[in-house]
């Protein structure tokens, strides 16, 4: 598997969890929904610290550019953080109808936001910077 598809299936993973948390909340199965929220809630920090970190930051000095797509995804982070802090609290508090509301808002932005990654940056990253497979595989496994 090479880093795009290594990134890629981060990715996946992290939409399967959320898609089961999903289920789990419409079903009113809240210790299910908290525990597989919580996995998918990992999965995600784990993935914006590793493009954060490590990612962005190699891209931006391959590049000599601060102000490109890295600062974009950035921002949609920092979006995508702030709703799943707000999912976490519904969650505790057992509120399915703003839960589902807030989930909505997220899978779109996530939609977008992967689709951005995958055929954008990632395929850019791989072109400017030395040793992206190496960069993502150590990343992954941190």
């Amino acid at each position: 598997m090479n880093a795009i598809q290594q990134l890629t299936e981060q990715h996946r993973l992290c939409d399967a969890d959320f898609a089961i948390a999903e289920t789990a909340v419409r079903q009113g199965d809240w210790p299910k929904a908290r525990a597989v929220f919580q996995a998918f809630h990992t999965g995600m920090l784990q993935h914006f610290a590793l493009e954060e970190d490590s990612l962005f930051p190699a891209f931006e000095a391959a590049t000599g550019s601060q102000m490109g797509p890295t600062v974009v995804m950035r921002n949609e982070h920092s979006q995508m953080r702030a709703l799943m802090q707000d999912m976490a609290q519904l969650l505790s508090s057992e509120q399915a109808g703003d839960y589902l509301g807030c989930a909505d808002t997220l899978l779109i932005l996530m939609q977008q936001h992967n689709m951005k990654e995958e055929n954008i940056l990632y395929p850019m990253c791989s072109q400017h910077i030395a040793g992206f497979a190496d960069l993502v595989a150590a990343g992954a496994a941190a």
